[in-house]
Formats: structure tokens, C-alpha cells, sequence
């Protein structure tokens, strides 16, 4: 009978590897504050000889299989986020914002779609001066988030270092201007010569605590958890 919201974690790995683990401590904070919080495993490069393309299906695939089963989940179908980092975070975004990616035999009628977006140093650029472009092209455009945002792409928090190596902060800024463009929300929080990766937990700088916390800003702001963040951040 509950009706909570949801998020759903897809890890990054460069579409070749990767683990579900990754988002473990996202998970377990985020069903502290009252979620449904999932960490999603999807098909790889190293272990299934698959494309980027596969991926997107399998996250599109997830999303459609936690909104067909919201009740027996205890939570509301209409609030699920899809988060994740680097290529997880382009599996995310590609969920939002690329059209098709549906894997055949599965209720079409039950949308794919997330109402939310929660990204940290996401891949959503996949034209030749973005990242991937290799692994995806000519069909590039199709899979890229940043070339499908439209009116109805979700509402979406950005974390990127100003010295990330792979994502840049210009591709970032012009993600959320064709957001803002469309009347999507964005949020993006840039983090002052951090790299790839320093949102995880264990890592050094330590932003983990204050990229969950405004996580959790995030999502309060969407009504979607009360309270404050029990998590402490970097003070303002």
C-alpha cells in the first residue's frame, strides 16, 4: 500500500565493465530517507559483447519492469528516478531523453521513462567532440542525451569536476542550457578541480557526503523526501 518514491542506479564503466556495487551506499542512504532505492546491473562489453546501444535497452528495461511491478514495490510509478555515473549516467540520461532502445516482447504500453534525473559526471554527449563517439557512430545522434532533450525531458542534477578529463564543463553548461531551453529543470553543482569519478565513496577530496546531500536537496525540492538531509554537507 505504500506509495514511495523510487530511484534506480546504473553503474559506469565505459560500457565495458563495471559493478552494481558502485552505488550500494547511494542506495543504502537513500532507503534511510524513505525510498525504493535500486542498483541496476545491465549487459557490459567485457562480459556480453555488447554495445552501448544494449545498454540503453537494458536501462529502459529496468525502469519499465520497477514502474509494471510499483505495487508489489510498495512505491509510486510516477515518481522514479534514474541515476548513475559517467556511462551509467549516459545510460540514465539516454533513458530520459533518446526515443526507441525498447526491448522487443516487453509491455510498450508502460513507459520507460523516468520522472527524474539524478547524474554524476554523465556521458551525454556522444557526438565526435564528445566521449564514445567511436563505439556508437554513424547512429550517434540517436543514443546521444544531449542531441534528444525535448519538451518533457525530465527534471535533472548534474555533479562534474572542473578538472574532469573525459566531460568537460562546457558540454555540462550546454546540456542545461537546451534543458532550460525545452522548461526541463536543471541543476548542475560543479566541483572545483575534482576529477572523473570523485563522487564515489572512498575517494579522495571526500565529496561524497556533499554530492549525496544536495542529492537529497534535489529530490526534497521535487517533494519527494522530507526533511533535511542526514547526511552532512560542505557548508555554503
Amino acid at each position: 500500500s505504500d506509495q514511495r518514491p523510487a530511484i534506480i542506479f546504473f553503474f559506469g564503466g565505459g560500457w565495458n565493465g563495471g559493478t552494481p556495487k558502485q552505488f550500494e551506499p547511494h542506495c543504502r542512504y537513500l532507503a534511510s530517507r524513505g525510498m525504493v532505492a535500486i542498483t541496476a546491473e545491465y549487459r557490459v562489453k567485457s562480459r556480453n559483447k555488447t554495445t552501448p546501444f544494449e545498454c540503453v535497452k537494458d536501462g529502459k528495461s529496468a525502469i519499465r519492469w520497477v514502474r509494471e511491478n510499483a505495487s508489489k514495490l510498495g512505491m509510486d510509478p510516477q515518481r522514479i528516478a534514474a541515476g548513475g555515473g559517467s556511462a551509467g549516467g549516459h545510460v540514465a540520461a539516454a533513458t530520459g531523453n533518446c526515443v526507441g532502445f525498447e526491448e522487443k516482447g516487453e509491455n510498450l504500453k508502460i513507459s520507460s521513462k523516468p520522472n527524474a534525473l539524478v547524474l554524476f559526471n554523465p556521458v551525454y554527449d556522444n557526438s565526435a567532440k564528445g566521449y564514445g563517439y567511436d563505439r556508437v557512430k554513424p547512429r550517434w545522434k540517436e543514443i546521444s542525451p544531449m542531441h534528444n532533450i525535448a519538451k518533457g525531458s525530465p527534471p535533472t542534477v548534474v555533479f562534474l569536476g572542473t578538472n574532469d578529463k573525459l566531460i568537460p564543463v562546457s558540454t555540462a553548461e550546454d546540456y542545461e542550457k537546451r534543458l532550460v531551453a525545452v522548461g526541463s529543470r536543471s541543476v548542475l553543482h560543479l566541483y572545483e578541480g575534482a576529477t572523473h569519478g570523485f563522487f564515489n565513496q572512498g575517494r579522495k577530496g571526500n565529496a561524497y557526503a556533499d554530492t549525496v546531500g544536495k542529492m537529497d536537496d534535489f529530490l526534497h525540492s521535487l517533494g519527494w523526501l522530507k526533511g533535511e538531509p542526514t547526511i552532512k554537507k560542505e557548508p555554503k
